[in-house]
């Protein structure tokens, strides 16, 4: 419960200054001032602040998008983001005052779904987030890797070109696959500025960016210096590869692969990135998992129906949702060709879950029978939980390939 000498509301210009010290302080990051990328992106009349009097003690906002769901449809969702509470003041329930007042005003707004990417795993949880909605892989690999015989590598020319030159390109392609892929999100205008940053305080020692066109799609990458006196051995740190055919994917890792001076290749990438079957021994290519998205049903009744499943099920659900008990209670979840109906019953339940395991089966990234395992999924009636497992499954891991 949050401390009752605090208050909360919406910002306003006078605001901005006290709400970007707190975020540095919070991340432990340096004040970035009027020209900080974030102030380009934030939706002021979704952006919070907590109070204790006239201090600002608390931060969190939500950015407008579509997510791609199964199905290949555009869902909107509330992207949360700058959630910080200052030093000094925390476990006095500030966090949690900017939860509910987020996920309450979405409830009231008709929006059905929240995403998140968690600065700690053992927040987000208790305000119903679920973690692994999708997954996001380090992957690190040597360059001069051959293909199996079966890749073929086209002679499409893939031209350097200037950022200027690069966006209004890599813009086309990106709206083009987005659409194609369960996670990607949508992009405004100035979201290019913060994914795409290039100031030197972005750079972390490496290079400015390469933009790189090929026909059917693009690679953004920065390069490390490295090496020693046995020659140059610079790593190319990948930070976006869009393809729009499979035939540009293998064309562009083959340039990268081949890149003169070059050593190591970096990128975090989808879990199930094919680069690991093209290459002729895919043990040298590194894989490491974390969790990326973690997704918020906010009305299970509304969110649920947003996507399509791969197959028919008809199950009772007694879903628990503490933080937002509208959800709290027993559904029936029926899908038909693809299509999901979610009513309120009183029939006994089939399975009972938190809302949070939801959120990490929403997009396909968890299987329920694995959360069953975990002991958090509870099966009553057999079978229930593995059809439901087929059923939220999709094509492709989901993953989402920017924070935000």
């Amino acid at each position: 419960m949050a401390d009752s000498a605090l208050s909360i509301r919406t910002i306003d210009e006078s605001d901005l200054p006290g709400f970007q010290r707190v975020m540095a302080w919070a991340f432990l990051g340096d004040h970035l001032g009027e020209d900080s990328k974030w102030l380009k992106v934030i939706e002021r009349d979704r952006a919070h602040a907590v109070f204790d009097g006239d201090e600002l003690i608390g931060t969190a906002a939500l950015l407008t998008r579509e997510i791609t769901v199964p199905g290949g449809r555009q869902a909107p969702a509330g992207a949360v983001t700058v959630v910080s509470v200052k030093p000094g003041h925390r476990r006095r329930g500030v966090a949690s005052l900017l939860m509910k007042t987020q996920l309450h005003g979405m409830h009231e707004n008709g929006e059905a779904l929240a995403m998140l990417w968690a600065s700690e795993g053992s927040i987000y949880r208790r305000y119903g987030y679920g973690e692994y909605s999708t997954s996001i892989a380090m992957l690190r690999m040597p360059t001069r890797m051959a293909f199996h015989p079966g890749v073929h590598v086209s002679d499409a020319r893939i031209r350097q070109v200037s950022r200027e030159e690069a966006l209004p390109v890599m813009r086309e392609f990106h709206e083009q696959v987005r659409t194609t892929r369960v996670g990607w999100l949508s992009r405004v205008e100035h979201t290019w500025d913060v994914h795409l940053g290039d100031r030197e305080a972005d750079r972390d020692g490496l290079t400015s960016y390469r933009y790189c066109l090929h026909p059917e799609g693009y690679v953004v990458f920065r390069v490390k210096a490295n090496g020693d006196s046995g020659g140059p051995a610079n790593e190319l740190h990948v930070r976006e590869l869009v393809c729009t055919t499979e035939q540009a994917y293998a064309d562009l890792y083959r340039f990268l692969l081949d890149m003169d001076l070059a050593g190591e290749i970096s990128f975090f990438t989808a879990w199930d990135d094919p680069i690991t079957h093209m290459v002729d021994n895919p043990r040298k290519v590194r894989r490491e998992a974390s969790d990326a998205l973690w997704m918020r049903l906010v009305d299970v009744d509304r969110a649920l129906p947003l996507r399509a499943y791969s197959s028919d099920v008809d199950s009772v659900l007694e879903v628990e949702d503490s933080f937002c008990p509208w959800n709290s209670g027993r559904w029936r979840f029926t899908v038909k060709g693809g299509e999901a109906t979610v009513t309120r019953t009183e029939e006994p339940a089939d399975v009972s879950l938190d809302v949070a395991a939801l959120g990490s089966a929403f997009l396909g990234g968890v299987r329920l029978s694995v959360l069953k395992r975990a002991h958090r999924v509870v099966e009553h009636t057999p079978g229930h939980v593995d059809a439901l497992t087929i059923a939220f499954l999709g094509v492709t891991e989901p993953h989402c390939p920017e924070v935000f």
